[in-house]
């Protein structure tokens, strides 16, 4: 892992040892999308296999499991305290794995995912983002999508400074950097806060390696 990645990952793990007890009673307020995004998933094939990056509390992962009874689920997030609130929620699933660990890291040889889902997490990847999105490619069946909710972009340099002081990027580069890897099925910005924020719902399809 290079020394920025590190370093970077060390301060959201920080960062969530505080916020892992509020997390829940506090992102409501402005984690838009998340439902919608979910319900608005293709059909998968039987049996998939789903992984969410960064599944925090593991609020999508409950919601996944009721609309895929019969998925494999993974959810991986970098810090531990938000994977111990996950666990509170899925300890009792037999479909539902709890991962605690760098996406990406070497040390993980996942089998390939019908599904993967980033809500609120690409955005906190920093320069990392595109690394780890041709991660996602590679770990996608060849008929897989990729499924995010992220904050998108701002009118205002105020806010953009201030999410960045909260590991936050808000600058408006996610939808091309999706376009480059996936073959777009939903891609929709909406508005929070009338017009505070946007924020982005993608759902696509594997682009062939040979076409990126």
């Amino acid at each position: 892992m290079e020394p920025d990645t590190e370093l970077r990952n060390k301060k959201i793990e920080r960062y969530y040892r505080l916020h892992s007890s509020i997390y829940d009673w506090t992102r409501w307020s402005f984690l838009f999308g998340r439902e919608e995004l979910l319900n608005r998933i293709p059909e998968l094939p039987p049996n998939p296999r789903i992984l969410e990056i960064g599944c925090g509390t593991g609020t999508n992962l409950t919601n996944l499991e009721y609309l895929f009874p019969d998925a494999l689920i993974y959810g991986m997030d970098l810090s531990g305290d938000m994977i111990r609130q996950a666990r509170t929620k899925v300890d009792k699933s037999r479909q539902i794995t709890l991962v605690n660990g760098a996406y990406g890291d070497n040390k993980f040889n996942f089998e390939p995912f019908n599904l993967i889902l980033l809500s609120y997490s690409l955005s906190m990847l920093g320069s990392q983002a595109e690394q780890i999105m041709k991660q996602v490619h590679r770990d996608l069946t060849s008929d897989g999508y990729v499924a995010v909710v992220d904050f998108s972009d701002t009118r205002f340099s105020w806010f953009q400074r201030w999410m960045k002081l909260n590991h936050v990027a808000i600058d408006g580069q996610l939808t091309s950097l999706l376009n480059r890897l996936f073959i777009p099925r939903l891609t929709q910005h909406k508005k929070a806060y009338l017009g505070l924020w946007r924020y982005l719902l993608f759902i696509g399809r594997r682009r062939p390696s040979a076409d990126i």
